[in-house]
C-alpha cells in the first residue's frame, strides 16, 4: 500500500474500500489488507494529533508557565 499523503486521503481511500460490493475473493483479500493498513495509519495519525492537543492544553494550564521557568 502506498502511504496516504495525509489523514484525509487515507480516510477517503478507506471509505472507498468499504463501499465496494461484489468483489472477487482475491480482490477482497487485497482490499482487506489495504483497509487494515489504512486503519492503522489513521489511528496513528489521530493518536499523534491527540498528543499534540494534550501538550497544547498542558501549556495553557494555569501555572504551566511557572513550571517551565523552574
Amino acid at each position: 500500500m502506498k502511504k496516504p499523503k495525509n489523514f484525509e486521503d487515507g480516510l477517503a481511500r478507506l471509505e472507498l474500500i468499504l463501499e465496494k460490493e461484489n468483489t472477487p475473493l482475491n480482490e477482497s483479500l487485497k482490499l482487506y489488507s489495504e483497509a487494515a493498513e489504512l486503519v492503522a495509519y489513521c489511528n496513528a495519525t489521530l493518536d499523534a494529533a491527540q498528543l499534540q492537543i494534550e501538550e497544547i492544553d498542558a501549556k495553557l494550564q494555569p501555572g504551566a508557565a511557572q513550571e517551565e521557568l523552574s
